[in-house]
């Protein structure tokens, strides 16, 4: 893989073979549902929002996570974060689960994300993963709830099993992992500031080295990942808030609500005025 090019050589998909894509708290399938239309074999690829745990059942798979290549066995469990470069080969007869979840609402439980691996699978992270699934295709009182006591307890069954994974040592790997670091950074300090620098210092790089790593591994320049994180943001208020406009702008530091209103038929293609009266007429 010539990571420098990953750019253009790198499809970057919401789930695979798709380029756009719209989920609550999570997607799943079945491994079958989507490989077998692509003839078992999903060539390298990323998601650039999106944190993925695959749990193999039976059959056979090869996957690559970055370059490294493990052989998968049945009970294996891998994990993806968002923008990891990942492929698989699998078996006709494979059985097994992809479950596709929002790296943002993660990151927003509080628990530390693990790393692109290959877990061994268990009993424990068996029973999370049914129970998960379950509470997301029935949902009852309290829904949101537990879907984040679900995904806090995955996440913590993922972090307590052993790593099976290579060192991350290449300048790809360091890239990728502070590229994650920034995307997780934004996701929490967003309503803070919009400084590049102020982001750099807390990874611990320099500005120029974000703003090219962005570039090379989001495929976006650093202030439009955070101006898109801000746009996201805008479209629930505009969505689910009472708010008017002049207080969602200021409340996420636009002071000028005609900047804001700008901002936002920017980044969303309308006026705040125009999403919400969209929203109420549907």
């Amino acid at each position: 893989m010539h990571y420098s090019n990953m750019r253009t050589s790198i499809p970057t998909y919401a789930l695979y073979g798709e380029t756009d894509s719209q989920h609550e708290w999570l997607h799943w399938e079945t491994i079958q549902s989507r490989s077998r239309l692509h003839d078992y074999r999903i060539v390298p690829h990323r998601h650039e929002q999106f944190f993925q745990v695959l749990s193999l059942t039976s059959g056979r798979a090869e996957a690559t996570l970055d370059g490294n290549r493990f052989e998968l066995h049945p009970q294996s469990v891998v994990i993806v974060p968002a923008v990891t470069v990942h492929s698989y080969e699998f078996s006709r007869n494979v059985v097994g689960i992809v479950v596709t979840m929002m790296e943002r609402d993660l990151a927003a439980l509080g628990v530390d994300l693990p790393e692109a691996q290959i877990v061994p699978g268990s009993p424990a992270i068996s029973s999370i993963l049914e129970g998960l699934l379950a509470e997301a295709d029935h949902p009852a009182s309290s829904h949101d709830a537990a879907m984040r006591a679900h995904l806090t307890l995955l996440l913590v069954a993922l972090s307590r099993h052993r790593r099976h994974h290579a060192p991350s040592t290449t300048n790809a790997d360091r890239s990728r992992l502070h590229a994650q670091a920034f995307r997780h950074l934004v996701a929490r300090q967003f309503r803070q500031t919009r400084r590049i620098a102020d982001y750099a210092q807390r990874i611990g790089i320099s500005q120029t080295h974000l703003s090219r790593i962005c570039r090379q591994v989001l495929g976006a320049s650093a202030l439009e990942v955070i101006e898109r994180r801000i746009a996201l943001e805008a479209h629930r208020q505009l969505l689910f808030s009472s708010l008017s406009v002049k207080q969602i702008g200021a409340e996420l530091g636009y002071d000028d609500p005609a900047y804001f209103t700008r901002f936002v038929t920017r980044a969303l293609g309308a006026s705040p005025a125009a999403i919400r009266r969209v929203a109420r007429a549907s």
